[in-house]
């Protein structure tokens, strides 16, 4: 009952509505009108569907690239790999490209046939020795600084170790040198 007392309601209230707006002349609508208005409602539509559609896909996107990160870290961070000794001097070479690094050996007196051997890393060449991984020699030093100059070529992207040993009489010290190669 009291849903037909609504209804009642309603229809009285949309029947002074409806006599309110006889007194305000409202052009007839063109032949267009419609179809224009239905075109651009669902144009409307479809251009919101596309836009939800795009930031889907970005934040998708997003997501499977923080997944790729964080699954990347932990297989990447292995304990396996050797951490260069910060002890260690060390240089950066470029492949193929000769790299002259000198090497410095003081000495309290001079020294005479004194044995010099370098080794070198594979990968790692001595230009005027290639192929060779140990070059030895003699040599003197006098008292003070002496330079040696050595001209070094990277021939694979591995580097590693130059272990430079001076050796006299019955004393020997050993020099170290990390060759990254990049």
């Amino acid at each position: 009952m009291k849903i037909k007392g609504l209804d009642i309601i309603m229809d009285k209230q949309d029947q002074e509505i409806r006599a309110l707006l006889k007194d305000y002349p409202m052009p007839e609508a063109s032949a267009g009108f419609f179809d224009q208005a239905l075109v651009r409602a669902t144009h409307e539509g479809s251009r919101r569907q596309r836009n939800r559609w795009l930031m889907t896909g970005f934040g998708s996107a997003v997501a499977a690239g923080l997944v790729l990160w964080m699954v990347g870290g932990f297989l990447l961070a292995t304990p396996d790999l050797p951490v260069a000794d910060p002890a260690i001097p060390g240089i950066t070479m470029t492949l193929e490209e000769p790299r002259t690094i000198n090497l410095v050996f003081a000495s309290a007196e001079p020294l005479d046939a004194a044995t010099l051997t370098v080794l070198l890393p594979e990968g790692i060449e001595m230009s005027g020795f290639p192929g060779q991984r140990e070059v030895t020699w003699e040599t003197s030093l006098r008292a003070g600084k002496n330079l040696l100059p050595l001209k070094l070529i990277a021939t694979s992207p591995y580097g590693g170790e130059v272990l430079a040993t001076l050796r006299h009489d019955d004393r020997g010290r050993t020099f170290r040198l990390r060759v990254d190669v990049g």
